[in-house]
């Protein structure tokens, strides 16, 4: 079943019809078991699908966490925009390490909806999206949904100094969450494909795709480290790290629109500010 937030509050999509919800998002999050609690909630009544205009990014009170280095793509691309500062076997050995790379990545605050402007930061010269497979954890880091994100990022300002990773990572509508939740318990498929296109004046200037077969850690590990001495009240959102990132010479453009589709999730469009 999938969670959509929408200005009309929660709204249920079960077998293609959708019901409205009288809970809040954080009481689901914190549910001992969001799945029982759902059906004594149920209007009975079917309401019509959400429109695009209607939606919210799914987040309360929830921070959002991020994991790098997770794909060897993801790897390779932070090795060669980060040589010059010395950090050209730093992701390397981050990549083979036995404890992952997790870092803040943006308060609810900072979280875009789909179809709103994600945003390049003004002193960047190099900016890319990284569409993730995001998890939602309830607060004993318990994975009980899938949501899609986009961790939008300046190359530039990271490759000059890994220090700088906060600065090139954590800004205004610098993360995006939706369409919605799979609010599922169990492992997502290794099959599970993660597709990007930008588009530019209508044209594509990029695309890719990975599976799930590609990442190297296990959601539930990263969940695990994500929760060792840290507590979330409210749960949190933990994204997997990319597996697509384009190639050196592309750099976003103010305009380009952005659609990362995921299997069983759905797509989430975000237009560049």
């Amino acid at each position: 079943m999938k969670i959509y937030r929408t200005k009309r509050g929660l709204l249920l999509e079960e077998h293609t019809q959708f019901h409205s919800l009288s809970i809040s998002f954080d009481e689901l999050v914190r549910s001992d078991d969001p799945h029982s609690l759902i059906p004594s909630v149920r209007n009975p009544t079917i309401i019509a699908a959400p429109q695009s205009q209607d939606l919210l990014a799914p987040i309360g009170s929830q921070e959002v966490w991020a994991a790098g280095v997770t794909y060897f793509r993801s790897r390779s691309a932070r090795m060669e925009e980060s040589k010059d500062a010395g950090g050209g076997s730093f992701y390397d050995r981050v990549y083979s390490a036995v404890r992952p790379e997790l870092f803040f990545k943006a308060t609810a605050r900072r979280v875009v909806h789909p179809a709103a402007h994600v945003r390049i930061r003004s002193d960047a010269t190099w900016s890319v999206p990284e569409p993730e497979l995001t998890l939602l954890l309830n607060p004993r880091g318990e994975i009980i949904g899938y949501t899609i994100g986009n961790d939008m990022s300046s190359r530039d300002i990271e490759g000059e100094n890994p220090l700088y990773l906060p600065q090139a990572k954590v800004y205004d509508a610098s993360c995006a969450l939706g369409p919605c939740v799979l609010l599922t318990r169990d492992p997502l498929p290794k099959s599970t494909s993660i597709r990007i296109e930008i588009l530019r004046n209508n044209a594509t200037v990029f695309d890719g795709a990975t599976t799930l077969a590609e990442l190297k850690r296990d959601p539930a590990e990263l969940a695990g480290y994500l929760f060792r001495d840290n507590t979330f009240p409210d749960g949190a959102y933990l994204m997997t790290g990319t597996g697509i990132v384009p190639g050196d010479d592309f750099t976003l453009a103010h305009g380009d629109l952005i659609r990362i589709t995921i299997d069983n999730i759905g797509t989430l469009e975000n237009p560049v500010a």
